[in-house]
């Protein structure tokens, strides 16, 4: 199965392209905001309030997305703020760099959100965050025991993420 367009799953996920240290967390929201996934790898430093960081990091996103589609020089229509687009619709954004970390976004289809938090030298990680996509729909979608909207808790998930997720990084 394939999402985004690219390859199969199985045969082998994306060379790596991160020249930094290790991802220090990442994020999996659905449409609605709510938190799905939360890991951290390598944070310097820890949170204190879990359901606060989530807030705040699902309002990052947001306001990012709305600034991006407000300052659209492309688009006069200006609505539709916050609304899933597929791929390649309307402007958006897929990363951004502080002196201290690299955020890189992907949005699906679904409104699915994945946000990694890696190491500010970090190369593109689009190609990666769409192999994590597929990760999340191979391991937690399609598994029978999953109900849609309840935190993943998928051992196989988190397995092959963590191996993924130390190969890029």
């Amino acid at each position: 199965m394939q999402f985004f367009g690219g390859s199969e799953i199985s045969p082998s996920p994306p060379a790596p392209t991160a020249t930094g240290n290790n991802a220090h967390m990442m994020y999996v929201f659905n449409r609605d905001g709510v938190c799905l996934f939360y890991r951290e790898w390598n944070r310097p430093l820890h949170t204190l309030n879990p359901p606060q960081d989530h807030k705040l990091m699902f309002g990052l996103l947001f306001s990012l997305k709305s600034l991006t589609a407000k300052m659209d020089p492309t688009s006069a229509e200006k609505g539709n703020r916050g609304v899933p687009q597929l791929p390649g619709q309307g402007c958006s954004f897929h990363s951004f760099r502080t002196n201290t970390y690299k955020l890189s976004f992907l949005e699906s289809p679904s409104g699915i959100k994945i946000i990694l938090v890696t190491h500010p030298r970090t190369g593109d990680l689009r190609n990666s965050l769409k192999y994590i996509y597929n990760l999340y729909v191979e391991y937690v979608v399609k598994n029978p025991l999953y109900a849609p909207g309840t935190p993943i808790r998928c051992e196989l998930f988190n397995t092959t993420l963590d191996q993924y997720v130390r190969s890029i990084a």
